[in-house]
């Protein structure tokens, strides 16, 4: 008896510029292309953490669709990180002065890194939040100062990147690495199976 062919698993569409994001994928062995989403990530007044994530990674799926239209074979993958310390979005660094008052902030402390995910095709989508915790150890001005020349710190959610240098400064990780990262790679590979998206699958083809 033949068997049938495999279905082909639909397009994926990374609606991210982040690097980041893109090679946690390719670490999941998840095919997919990069679109960048033009979306106003400004804090809106009285707007909470979660409310934030949520808000503007859904409005990266609404920019997304207009771009790239609704094909039946498509997913969309779109998704905000934030770093929240005391209740208030540390963003990135807006200069050295910014970002070394966020390492002063952080020191010795715990902070939570909050990654929205909005997944969607063109008959529904789904958006999930991750929470993870993060302990720093007690860090001094000069080791601070010499990160922030190292150029790692620019472009990174609350001035630091644990995947990198950032990583000597963490003492503790309660929950997913990957969500620190920018994207939590557990909770998204099960909602993308749902989509038709199985990292497994890829493999074994």
């Amino acid at each position: 008896m033949s068997m049938s062919p495999r279905k082909a698993m639909p397009e994926l569409v990374l609606a991210s510029g982040s690097p980041r994001r893109s090679a946690l994928l390719a670490q999941i062995s998840v095919p997919h292309r990069v679109h960048v989403p033009d979306v106003d990530e400004s804090v809106l007044p009285g707007e909470s953490p979660e409310d934030y994530v949520t808000r503007v990674s859904g409005a990266k799926m609404v920019s997304s669709r207009a771009a790239l239209g609704n094909a039946a074979d498509m997913v969309i993958l779109c998704a905000d990180t934030i770093v929240e310390l005391d209740g208030e979005i540390l963003g990135k660094p807006v200069d050295e002065r910014h970002g070394l008052a966020m390492l002063d902030a952080l020191s010795g402390r715990v902070h939570r890194v909050m990654t929205a995910v909005t997944i969607g095709n063109a008959d529904r989508e789904e958006t999930f939040v991750v929470l993870t915790e993060v302990q720093f150890r007690t860090l001094d001005a000069d080791e601070c100062r010499r990160y922030w020349q190292t150029g790692e710190p620019v472009d990174k959610a609350g001035g630091y990147g644990a995947q990198g240098i950032g990583a000597i400064f963490v003492d503790r990780i309660v929950g997913s690495y990957s969500n620190v990262v920018g994207l939590p790679l557990t909770e998204t590979a099960l909602v993308l199976r749902r989509f038709g998206i199985d990292c497994l699958a890829a493999e074994t083809e």
